[in-house]
This record gives structure tokens, C-alpha cells and sequence, in this order.
């Protein structure tokens, strides 16, 4: 390392920047995390899938999660103001189509050895996985904002502001984990808008919420819920965070937002109140955060590494976080990246083919994802079928898992997309009148 003051530099110290620099610190590569904020801070996204499970374990952070007493999340529910008398074309349906559930018993999965993930508050899940980076051995700067990375050279520089000067730190590589602000994605101009994608969520935290108003069983109060609104490409994430406090979230399309004229609150209230149990459930709580908005949910990059380079989590790709995906991807990529990293350490490389297996397996869990959630806004009774249906259920399970790094297509998607075609083709077909309005194109951009 005596050309460069750190091995790497990470820009961001979320879910992806910590799980990275706790990967590469055990390697012995030394690593800067620089970070913007000061931790605690609010952060949306407050629910785990199973495949975090063994990333945790990895890099030894598990027993400190376990530790820290988050609710567990044993599974998953999902619920819907349909008509009952959706046919059901074959297809075996307990709840009809008003509901369907998950629990991650059901399917072995490598790595796990425990039948719970966890619903956190990401303020603190955070602040532990950072200080557990920083107790292996990578040195974070926190409230230090990078203003550039100078490529120019050699090696990359990060340079930042100290008081009224600029400082300049130079690694071997730079590795983007800065989340939605998509530090090299802006600075590169490699940035895309996502063409199918363009959703706005509105979201805060009640006490004392009644998490079994809309369930079919009454037993899964601990379980992440997604309740489907009778409005347009619209839903309700419902997610504990301590024993009393849950966190609501509207997420839809932004046009649906905007057309509709009114503030934040007052969307939020009219689109709850589309489910009545949902609206009335709330009102009986208290709530204990102010609405907070979330917009540029989803958008892709053209090219997610480089010479000297690589962005991981949301600084790569964002797409709807319907299936609470975005933690998992960000610590599951940093996980694939940091095997590239250390390889490329060793061999003195930091070429963009150092990174091609990354690319690769991130490209094949991302495509597996994204035609997932197109599929379901497109036909969202379809999923309903198949998650529901003994024949389909182990393999949308394991895609609800995060379990989409390795192998080809999953069986059930393949399935999935051809009912889809079906039903769009025919507009004679019994499920025609609830295909939703958004459509995947054949060339959505991977990254």
C-alpha cells in the first residue's frame, strides 16, 4: 500500500459501506468509510429478508443484531381489496385473492440457520453495522462529505473539505456506497431514470397500531404487511419496529401523486382510507413522526464498475422496494463485490475486468427482480396465485428470500411471464380487466 493511503475508499457508511469495509478489514485490506452524517439518523426501509441472514454472519455481526432486540420477522402477508369473485382458473386459493402469507420456515435456505429475520430501526441497525466495520479495523470519518473522487492520476483521490481547505486521500480503488445520493452515478453522469418505475412514498411511524386489522390470521401481527389499495399501482407498507411502534408507508406512481394536488398528509390520508379497516386502524393509533416524503425511488446506471471502481446498494440500482429488497441487495452486493476487491488486491489489479463475477451475479439477482416486481404491479392476482399455489410457492418463496444471486430464471417467473403475455394478449381473458397499468419493456436497463 505505499502508493496510496488506504487500499479502499468507501463513499457512504449505510448497509453497503459498512458490510463492505467490514469484509475487506477482515481481508486485512486497510479501508476509509467516509460518511456524510452523523450517525444515528432516520433512515426508511426498516424491513430484513432472510438472505441478510448470512451476510450478518460473516462478517460477525449477527449475535450484535440479535442482541439489540429488533422485533424478528418470521414472514411476510399480503392483502388486497379485490373482489371476491376473481376466478381462480385452476389455481388453489385459501384466501381467495383478498390475502396471501409467507413464513421463511417453509424453505431451507444456505446460510440460514434460523427460521426469523428482523423488522429494525435503521437509525440503529445503521449505527451498529457501522461501528462494527469500524471495530474490525476500517477507519470512518463521519460528517465528512466527498466532494469529488479525481481519477485523473494514478490512483483515485477523494477529496473532501476540512474547515476552509480541501483535503485529498488517495486509495488503490473507490467503491460508491452512498445510497440514493449516487455519488459516482452524478459525478460520472451515468445516472438513467428508470422507464417503468417512478415511485413517491409517503411515510411515518404510529404507536399503539393494530397490526391484524386487515389479516386473515390474527396470529401474524409480527409479520411485514403490504396491503394493495384500490387506486392505481398503489400499496401500504406495514412494518413493526418495537413491540408498539409501526411504521406506514403509501408508495405510488409520482404522477398519481402530483395529480392529485394535495399535500403530503392529506394524500396520505385519502389513499388509507380507500381500505377502511386500514384508515380506521390508524386513526385509533397515535402518531408519532411527522410524514416524511421519499421520491427518485427507482432509476438504473449505465455501467456500475470501472477502473479503479465499483458502486454497490442503491448507488447502482433502485427499483420499488416492494419486496423490502433494497437492505439485501446492498449488503448481498457488498458481499459479492468485496470477493472481486480482495482478489484484484492481490493481484495488483483494479481494471474494470477485476470485477466482471460482481457485475455478472448482481446483473442476474437485479433482472431476476426487476421482471418480479413489473410482473406483479402488471398482475398483481397472479402473484397472489402463485404464492398461494403448492406448485409455485417454494420458488416464489425463494425469490421472496432474496435468494436471486445464482442460477438461471427462476421456474415460477418463467411461468409468471407467460400467464402475463396470455392475459394481455387476450382481451377476452377472465383476468384482462386487472392487469395494472405498468408494463416492463423488453430493454429496461439492467443497472
Amino acid at each position: 500500500m505505499s502508493d496510496a493511503d488506504f487500499d479502499v475508499a468507501v463513499i457512504g457508511g449505510g448497509p453497503a459501506g459498512s458490510t463492505v469495509a467490514s469484509y475487506l478489514a477482515q481481508a486485512g485490506l486497510s479501508c476509509a468509510v467516509f460518511e456524510s452524517s452523523l450517525f444515528p439518523r432516520e433512515h426508511v426501509g426498516e424491513s430484513l429478508i432472510p438472505a441478510t441472514t448470512p451476510v450478518l454472519s460473516d462478517i460477525g455481526a449477527l449475535a450484535k443484531v440479535e442482541a439489540a432486540g429488533f422485533p424478528k420477522k418470521y414472514g411476510a402477508a399480503w392483502t388486497s381489496a379485490a373482489e371476491s369473485a376473481i376466478p381462480t382458473l385452476g389455481f388453489e386459493l385459501s384466501h381467495g385473492f383478498r390475502a396471501a402469507e409467507i413464513e421463511f420456515n417453509e424453505r431451507d435456505q444456505a446460510g440460514v440457520n434460523q427460521d426469523y429475520t428482523y423488522h429494525v430501526d435503521r437509525g440503529q441497525f445503521d449505527l451498529l453495522l457501522l461501528q462494527h466495520a469500524e471495530s474490525l479495523g476500517a477507519k470512518v470519518y463521519e460528517g465528512v462529505r466527498v466532494r469529488r473522487v479525481d481519477f485523473s492520476g494514478p490512483r483515485p483521490k477523494v477529496v473532501f473539505p476540512m474547515g476552509s481547505k480541501e483535503v485529498e486521500v488517495t486509495a488503490r480503488m473507490v467503491v460508491d456506497a452512498s445510497g440514493r445520493g449516487t455519488f459516482l452515478g452524478r459525478q460520472l453522469k451515468l445516472k438513467v431514470a428508470d422507464p417503468v418505475f417512478n415511485q413517491y412514498a409517503v411515510h411515518t411511524w404510529f404507536d399503539g397500531l393494530d397490526r391484524t386489522a386487515l389479516a386473515v390470521n390474527k396470529e401474524q401481527a409480527d409479520f411485514i404487511f403490504i396491503h394493495f389499495l384500490p387506486i392505481t399501482d398503489t400499496w401500504v407498507w406495514q412494518i413493526p419496529i418495537t413491540d408498539t411502534v409501526t411504521s406506514v408507508g403509501v408508495v405510488t406512481q409520482k404522477k398519481h401523486f402530483s395529480a392529485a394536488g394535495t399535500d403530503r398528509e392529506a394524500f396520505f390520508w385519502e389513499c388509507v382510507d380507500s381500505r377502511p379497516e386500514l384508515g380506521a386502524a390508524l386513526r385509533a393509533s397515535k402518531q408519532v413522526r411527522p410524514f416524511k416524503p421519499e421520491g427518485d425511488y427507482s432509476y438504473a446506471m449505465r455501467e456500475i464498475c470501472g477502473d479503479g471502481w465499483l458502486m454497490i446498494g442503491d448507488a447502482a440500482r433502485f427499483v420499488d422496494p416492494i419486496f423490502s429488497s433494497g437492505v439485501s441487495v446492498a449488503m448481498n452486493g457488498a458481499r459479492i463485490a468485496s470477493y472481486d476487491i480482495i482478489a484484484a488486491a492481490e493481484k495488483g489489479d483494479f481494471g474494470k475486468a477485476s470485477f466482471a463475477a460482481y457485475e455478472g451475479r448482481l446483473r442476474n439477482a437485479v433482472r431476476n427482480w426487476y421482471e418480479f416486481i413489473s410482473i406483479y404491479y402488471r398482475l398483481n392476482i397472479l402473484f397472489t396465485a402463485f404464492v398461494a399455489d403448492p406448485r409455485y410457492r417454494l420458488d416464489v418463496l425463494k425469490m421472496l428470500q432474496g435468494d436471486v444471486y445464482d442460477g438461471g430464471e427462476p421456474t415460477a417467473l418463467t411461468k409468471m411471464r407467460e400467464i402475463t403475455r396470455q392475459v394481455e394478449e387476450n382481451p377476452d381473458h377472465l383476468w384482462h380487466k386487472y392487469l395494472g397499468t405498468l408494463r416492463a419493456p423488453s430493454a429496461a436497463p439492467m443497472f
